[in-house]
């Protein structure tokens, strides 16, 4: 069997009705319609498209643009490039165009297609929605993101997406530069993996399977890596 030849990495949060969310109220809710009454339990999911681990298409910012339906196949089975900021990370961490230009001189040129995964460790938080999202007294929210200028590099490399183990690429300017650089280059978005400290920074691939809706500017997405 293909899967013999890989390990297999689980980078998708479990839901939970507390789980953390951009607002605060993720919605989460797995609801019994029918219990066993005859023969089958049968459950409603009700949520908000982008809670959790979920991935953002180009027309979740951009009129017009494509939607999680129109996103390719083989843009979702993609080698991995994680950049490890865990060890420097603080809540206004932003990886940065030398992050990057490091990672490079290490690992080589980032591949066309590929997924660039931030790994800064704040998945660790998940459990704990107050600390994951750090609200300050004005409530501004303070976790690690992308810099422009390091996803400026990114898209001359011709990526696949972006993904991060927070809430967003983008935390403290709130006109969401990351966002528009992503969308509006086509590319795509996966917010609040789950941690990944046991993908390599090169070798390994990642499938990201979002639900597959027509229509959808978001959706909840199941991502694993594959290890060789």
């Amino acid at each position: 069997m293909l899967l013999e030849d890989f390990k297999l990495v689980e980078l998708t949060h479990l839901l939970f009705p507390e789980a953390p969310t951009w607002n605060g109220s993720c919605g989460f809710c797995l609801e019994i319609k029918k219990d066993y009454d005859r023969i089958f339990r049968v459950q409603q999911i009700k949520m908000h498209a982008g809670v959790g681990t979920h991935m953002d298409a180009p027309s979740h910012c951009v009129p017009g643009g494509g939607s999680i339906a129109d996103i390719p196949l083989k843009q979702l089975i993609v080698p991995a490039c994680v950049v490890d900021v865990s060890s420097r990370v603080h809540g206004d961490y932003e990886v940065s165009l030398q992050d990057i230009e490091v990672y490079e001189k290490s690992h080589g040129k980032i591949p066309k297609n590929a997924l660039v995964i931030a790994y800064t460790g704040w998945s660790r938080f998940w459990k704990d929605p107050e600390a994951y999202r750090n609200v300050d007294s004005s409530g501004q929210m303070h976790f690690p993101a992308f810099s422009s200028k390091a996803v400026e590099l990114l898209l001359k490399r011709d990526i696949a997406g972006i993904a991060i183990d927070t809430l967003s690429p983008d935390c403290l300017d709130l006109t969401y530069p990351v966002h528009k650089l992503m969308l509006g280059s086509g590319k795509y978005i996966i917010e609040n993996i789950a941690d990944c400290k046991n993908m390599p920074p090169k070798g390994g691939y990642v499938i990201a399977l979002p639900l597959y809706a027509k229509d959808a500017t978001e959706a909840p997405t199941r991502m694993i890596g594959l290890i060789p």
